[in-house]
């Protein structure tokens, strides 16, 4: 039987099981863990997500994954997670054998026959419609609301028109909007996380659509001559804050856009993008800044 490794977890607290199969929806091309055939891993690996719902479905499924036998080595850092994990192993109906390392926590469980609690925890992080009609599901970001700065954004996003793309597009809210306008010919939705491309691709009922689960730093050099980019980047990896995240979005960006194409960026406030946004374009205009948020509008 094969085994499976979700996420990337540090190898001096967890060693991948040899031949591990990847299952995480945040690295592209891998395999989705709610596909794999229950009771059919000998053996899975996990870095554990940081949300609380995510990370009970996410055990949940490993634990559905696994043959009864079958071992389980779960690690999440103790500040993200990792001091709730041997509880909410525990709530499934395992026996746990928990250690520390590196600032992690790391919990072994050898799968039971019979689990409490499993199918709530699986139900709990499926993906569900919200009361606004979109499709979403727990781990995506803003996964359950519209996020303030994407929410600056479209009060300020003008009409636009030809050919775009939408840099980490997570479920769909930018690219419901800028589709509202008849003169956009085409537009690329491009996200890291599986979970958002599904969403988005319920959502968005348009034959001007495409959608690709890839690293928006790769993806855009094969995009050229773009009219606009609309973009909300990440700023965090694996948890933790990284401001060159966004710094590379708006490079690709610059890279995608033929000479007079337009970004549109939000952002908090606190994020230094704007040298990377001079550096990159010819002219950048502040368009808002409220809530903790800015819009900026740059041209190439």
């Amino acid at each position: 039987m094969p085994t499976a490794i979700y996420g990337s977890p540090p190898r001096d607290v967890i060693e991948p099981p040899a031949g591990a199969i990847q299952v995480s929806p945040l690295v592209p091309g891998s395999q989705d863990l709610a596909a794999i055939a229950q009771a059919s891993l000998d053996e899975i690996a996990v870095l554990v997500p940081p949300g609380a719902v995510e990370a009970r479905h996410v055990l949940a499924q490993a634990l559905r994954a696994l043959r009864p036998g079958g071992l389980l080595t779960a690690a999440a850092p103790k500040d993200k997670g990792g001091l709730r994990l041997k509880k909410v192993l525990a709530a499934l109906g395992c026996e746990v054998a928990e250690t520390a390392r590196r600032h992690h926590r790391i919990c072994t469980v050898t799968r039971p026959e019979d689990l409490a609690g499993l199918q709530a925890a699986l139900a709990e992080g499926e993906p569900r419609q919200l009361a606004d009609g979109l499709w979403s599901q727990p781990g995506i970001f803003s996964w359950d609301r519209l996020d303030p700065g994407s929410a600056l954004l479209l009060a300020h996003l003008p009409a636009l028109s030809g050919s775009g793309a939408d840099f980490g597009c997570g479920v769909g809210w930018l690219a419901r909007a800028v589709l509202t306008s008849p003169e956009v010919t085409d537009l690329v939705l491009i996200d890291l996380d599986r979970r958002a491309v599904e969403a988005a691709r319920r959502n968005i009922d348009d034959s001007r659509a495409a959608l690709q689960w890839t690293d928006v730093r790769q993806a855009a050099s094969s995009l050229t001559g773009l009219d606009f980019v609309v973009m909300n980047p990440p700023f965090h990896d694996g948890g933790v804050e990284d401001r060159t995240l966004g710094q590379a979005f708006i490079r690709a960006a610059a890279g995608s856009l033929r000479s007079g194409g337009t970004l549109w960026i939000t952002a908090n406030r606190h994020l230094p993008y704007e040298a990377a946004l001079k550096a990159a374009f010819k002219s950048v205009r502040p368009v808002a800044d409220s809530g903790g948020y800015k819009v900026y509008e740059a041209r190439r």
